[in-house]
C-alpha cells in the first residue's frame, strides 16, 4: 500500500543491513591482517580504519535491532499512518496564471 508519505514513514531494513555489517567486518579484518603480513602498512591501516567504521556501524544497527518495533518492526506491525496534514486544495481555475516565458531573440 502506498500512501505517499514514504520517506518519512521509511522502514530500515536492519537485518540486512547486520548481515552486510558482518560481510564487511570479515573482510576488514582479513584485509588488515593480509596487508600487515605482506609489509603493506598503509593498506594495513585504511583497512583498520574501515574495521572501525563497520564496527560502530554494526553497533549502532544492533542497538536499533534491540531497540523493538519501533526501529524494527515485525510483519505483524502495521505500516505507519500517513501525515494528516495537507496543502489545502485550489481548483484549477483559482491557480495564479503562469505567463509564458520570454521568448529567446538571438541577435
Amino acid at each position: 500500500m502506498r500512501t505517499g508519505s514514504e520517506p518519512t514513514t521509511a522502514r530500515s531494513a536492519l537485518r540486512a543491513r547486520f548481515w552486510l555489517s558482518l560481510w564487511g567486518l570479515v573482510w576488514a579484518i582479513f584485509g588488515t591482517v593480509a596487508f600487515a603480513l605482506v609489509g603493506r602498512p598503509g593498506w594495513a591501516a585504511a583497512c583498520g580504519v574501515l574495521l572501525l567504521v563497520v564496527t560502530v556501524d554494526m553497533a549502532m544497527i544492533l542497538r536499533h535491532i534491540r531497540q523493538g518495533p519501533h526501529y524494527q518492526p515485525g510483519r505483524d506491525v502495521p505500516p505507519y499512518a500517513p501525515p494528516e496534514t495537507r496543502p489545502p486544495y485550489r481548483p484549477p481555475g483559482s491557480r495564479p496564471p503562469y505567463g509564458r516565458p520570454p521568448e529567446h531573440r538571438h541577435p
